[in-house]
């Protein structure tokens, strides 16, 4: 009976050992994913990921070639996530999924929607983890972002609207193809196009609303082709619209017709500019965002440069163009 009382002991101290040991060894993994200090060690490298819904597009490969190069340089652990055709499910899954991750910074394509202000407001913010809008900003008030790094939209509008005026005169009308649910990078161009074109009276412009399916578009583009025969000029605010816009203005006239200006962050803005079907485009610099967006990052998780400029950090813009016959 002792034997057995012994035995029953022992068992019972076994298992607690074994009990003691697991737990010991949970928090020694725990600590060792906390942050230590810069540059101590491999593990202890920021995790950062660069989130798009615009991926494999020549624009956001570019930003993310930027991102990679810098990170790289920095001894930064990087990861780009994006979603196809602007998927916005997957998007915001992607969103969530850094968040549960705690990863150590968020570089993101800014979308301005109520479920992406909800995650990067509420949730990136309690749990600690800086957001910085890479190219497409939301205001910092509404998502409470760190900074913003990219181009002034506004600025690019006012490009768009001077260079067209240099090439139509200061007469005519002018098609604003825009999204019915304008994200803010839209709004800012449409303000700047505006804020040029309000000094000449002569000039009408007329919007263009349209969901974002390639049928929709074109419909749209027929629409106000019926309605406004004596169309001058197309400006494509939402770069992505510009290839469906073109296939239409195409079955019913030559391009040639029109003076027709975009973006350079369509998947095609850059093919159709080279092929003379439009008369320019606003280049942006896109790998300098990608740069930018890591360095900025890791200055501010390493309390180098607190705060960051709320305003944002703007890249240069220049108009790529080309010289049809009218």
């Amino acid at each position: 009976m002792r034997k057995i009382r012994f035995v029953g002991l022992l068992v019972v101290v076994l298992m607690l050992c074994h009990l003691t040991f697991i737990s010991a060894k949970k928090v020694f993994e725990a600590d060792a994913h906390l942050p230590g200090e810069i540059g101590t060690a491999g593990e202890d490298r920021h995790r950062l990921v660069l989130i798009t819904q615009d991926t494999r597009t020549p624009f956001w490969d570019k930003v993310a070639k930027g991102a990679k190069r810098k990170a790289e340089e920095e001894g930064v652990s990087l990861e780009v996530w994006g979603s196809f055709g602007k998927n916005q499910e997957e998007f915001l899954k992607n969103i969530e999924i850094a968040i549960q991750s705690k990863v150590d910074g968020i570089l993101i394509q800014g979308t301005d929607t109520p479920e992406f202000k909800e995650l990067t407001k509420v949730k990136a913010s309690f749990n600690g983890i800086p957001v910085i809008t890479v190219a497409n900003d939301v205001p910092m008030e509404e998502s409470l972002r760190r900074t913003y790094v990219g181009s002034d939209q506004y600025e690019a509008g006012k490009l768009v609207a001077k260079e067209l005026l240099r090439k139509m005169g200061d007469r005519g009308k002018i098609v604003l193809m825009v999204d019915r649910d304008q994200e803010y990078y839209q709004k800012e161009r449409v303000r700047g196009i505006r804020d040029v074109m309000k000094g000449y009276p002569s000039i009408k412009l007329v919007v263009g609303e349209t969901g974002r399916d390639r049928d929709q578009i074109i419909t749209i583009t027929r629409d106000v082709m019926n309605r406004f025969p004596d169309i001058d000029a197309f400006i494509s605010v939402n770069a992505s619209n510009l290839g469906a816009m073109i296939d239409e203005i195409s079955k019913r006239s030559q391009e040639e017709s029109y003076f027709i200006y975009s973006f350079d962050d369509g998947p095609e803005s850059l093919t159709l500019l080279s092929r003379g079907m439009i008369d320019g485009v606003v280049e942006q610099e896109p790998e300098k965002m990608g740069e930018m967006s890591v360095r900025l990052m890791e200055e501010w998780l390493n309390g180098e440069t607190v705060p960051l400029d709320e305003e944002g950090y703007l890249t240069e813009l220049k108009m790529l163009k080309v010289e049809k016959d009218q």
